[in-house]
Formats: structure tokens, sequence, C-alpha cells
């Protein structure tokens, strides 16, 4: 049996060997019947040292070590399992009394329809702010470890298919609510305590205006990506920044993939973590991703992301031919655009693409 608590845990080495003593002994007496020895295996000569005083207490071989242990044992010497005993650990959420819980307003009978549609409005831009792993309890981490284990057995079929297809590696198994919250918050917390205008400055990600409904806007440039963005890690902190103001509502992404040659396949294992990363806010509070000037490669990977990644994200995709058709969703004034894609658009659509004046910026269509 090795002694599986590290040093890097930090914790003390005597009574973590206390515990550990004393656990096998309360299990011997339960299993004593199964099992012919018990064989401790310790790493350092410190923990040697360390186990061979201590294991007397706990395993007395005459009277005297008896006597001894009766003296040197310490008072606490865990539950009925040998188990340390916290009465802090005892505290546990609850979720509130159902009586405290208000219910969504439902709206009269006699209400117009337009005026049901302000309740239910007001009812989801409330449960919009909501964060479910806040309100969640984490489970035993043991516990965690196993379902993580099924659920990576399960998926493992789909996984390889989508590696045999040229999309990479999906990485692990999926996250609970309360996992992506800690993983969300870790990047948001090193995000904000680094300078990353550098990235800012390479105006791959950045704010626009508020599309026809009022909602939020965050652009996309495919072609800067490709030809700008070196340090992933960096970009990863720079897009949780970004979006963290964003993803408290209902929000829209508008993404240019005018001019973007992408020749290898995209990583989906690390597509599906910057989604974790993210967190289930922006899959909730999305509304719609707005691609323009998709080609087939772009919908093919779109498609693997569906299948493979997340269903539910993805099929928010909305394909935009010409910036005409982008224009009923984002009005022109709201989006900074840069020049390359006006000449895209007009490339691509010929007579039914659209002319920016350099000096004003004036849109206008083709004679």
């Amino acid at each position: 049996m090795g002694c599986i608590y590290t040093e890097s845990k930090n914790y003390p080495r005597e009574p973590a060997a206390h515990v550990a003593i004393r656990t096998v002994r309360r299990f011997l007496e339960k299993q004593k019947d199964n099992i012919a020895a018990v064989v401790f295996c310790t790493a350092t000569s410190t923990d040697t040292e360390i186990y061979k005083r201590l294991l007397p207490l706990y395993f007395p071989r005459d009277k005297h070590e008896e006597e001894v242990a009766i003296s040197k044992l310490p008072a606490d010497v865990g539950d009925e399992n040998g188990e340390t005993i916290i009465d802090e650990r005892k505290i546990r959420i609850k979720p509130l009394p159902k009586k405290y819980i208000p219910r969504p307003p439902q709206p009269p009978a006699d209400l117009p329809v337009s005026d049901v549609g302000l309740v239910r409005r007001n009812s989801s831009h409330l449960d919009s702010y909501l964060d479910p792993a806040f309100m969640s309890l984490i489970k035993d981490p043991d516990q965690r470890r196993k379902e993580q284990w099924e659920k990576s057995a399960q998926a493992q079929s789909g996984w390889n298919c989508a590696k045999m297809l040229g999309f990479g590696d999906l990485g692990g198994p999926p996250l609970s609510a309360a996992e992506e919250y800690s993983l969300h918050s870790r990047y948001l917390a090193k995000a904000n305590s680094l300078n990353l205008s550098e990235i800012a400055e390479m105006k791959i990600v950045y704010r626009g205006g508020v599309d026809s409904e009022g909602r939020p806007v965050m652009v996309v440039v495919g072609a800067h990506f490709l030809l700008r963005c070196l340090d992933l890690e960096r970009f990863v902190l720079h897009v949780v920044k970004e979006f963290e103001p964003l993803i408290q509502k209902p929000y829209t992404i508008v993404y240019f993939h005018s001019a973007a040659s992408l020749q290898l396949q995209p990583d989906m294992g690390w597509m599906r973590r910057l989604q974790q990363i993210l967190s289930r806010k922006h899959q909730r509070n999305l509304h719609a991703i707005y691609v323009l000037h998709p080609n087939f490669h772009l919908k093919t990977t779109i498609f693997a992301l569906q299948v493979f990644v997340d269903n539910v994200t993805w099929k928010k995709v909305v394909y935009v031919d010409r910036l005409l058709q982008l224009f009923r969703y984002v009005p022109r004034e709201q989006l900074t655009i840069p020049d390359f894609v006006f000449q895209h658009d007009l490339e691509v659509n010929g007579g039914k693409g659209l002319i920016v004046d350099p000096r004003t910026k004036y849109v206008y269509h083709r004679p």
C-alpha cells in the first residue's frame, strides 16, 4: 500500500501518517479475515522514520507497546473509518424552501399579445443574470472523478471518430457547471491582472455596437487571427476579458470570414476548451453567430463542431453571403468593418456587392 498523499499538497507529513495508519487499522478491524498482510511503502527516509515511530501506536506487538500507545495516541483518532472529523465539512448548501422561491409571473389571460411578450422578456432578462453554478453543490471529488471516467469511456468512440476525420483530439470528459464556473473565474482573474493591449491592437476580437434588436455585438475577424495571432494562451485571456461584460445578458457575434484562407483543420479540443472557459453563460445568452462570406470548408468545420463539440451553441450559426444581408441583422453604423471585407464582398458578389468610399466610409450599391 503506497502512502498516496504527496508533498506537493503541503499537508504535514506526520498528521498525514496518523490518518493513513489508523484508516488501515479500522479497515482491518472490519476485514481481518480477508487480508493476510499489509505492506506500507515509503519513498523517503523521513517518511520511513515517521512510520516506524507511529505504527506501534496503532499496531502494538506486545504489552509494552500497548502501554506506550495508551499514553502517546492522540485524543482524536477519527471516525469509525479512521477519517478526520471536521465539523465545518458537515455544512452543506441546501436549496431555499419552496415557499421562498418566487414563481415566475403569469400574465393575465386578458393581456394583449404585446404585453405578454413584455412579461416574458422581463423574466428571461432576470434569468440571464443567474448562474446555476453558483447555486449548485459541488460533488465529492472522488465521485466527480468517477463520473468523468465513465463519461470519458462513453464518449471515446465519438472522439476517435473526430480524430479519424482529422479534427484533432477533443480532450477530456465534459465539465460540470461548477467546474466550468471555477475555470472561468481563474482565467478571468488572470486576464484582469495582465496587460493584453498588444492582443487588443491586433483587432481580432473587438466590441461593435448593437444589433437590430438592441443586443450588444462582438466582432471577430478571421483573417486577422490567422495572420497576427501567435500566442494562443494570451489570445484566450483577451477573449475572456472582452466577452465578460457581454455574456452576462443576451448578445450577438459577427464573424468575418472574408479573405480568411484557413488551410489547416482547427483543433476541436482547443475550441471545446475555449467554450468551457467562457462558461455556460456564453452558451445560454448567445443569441446568434452571423458568419459573413462562409466557404465550404468553414461550413464543414462548423458542422463538425455541432456534432462533436456543442450542438446548442453551433446551431445558432447564421450564414450570411453578402454585407447587405448582414445589415438586416446588424445596422451598418453599428459595425467597424475592415476595408478588405468590402473588397472581398465586391469580388465575390460582383454586381450584388457594395462599394465603400475610402474618404467618407459611405456605403452604396454597385451601379
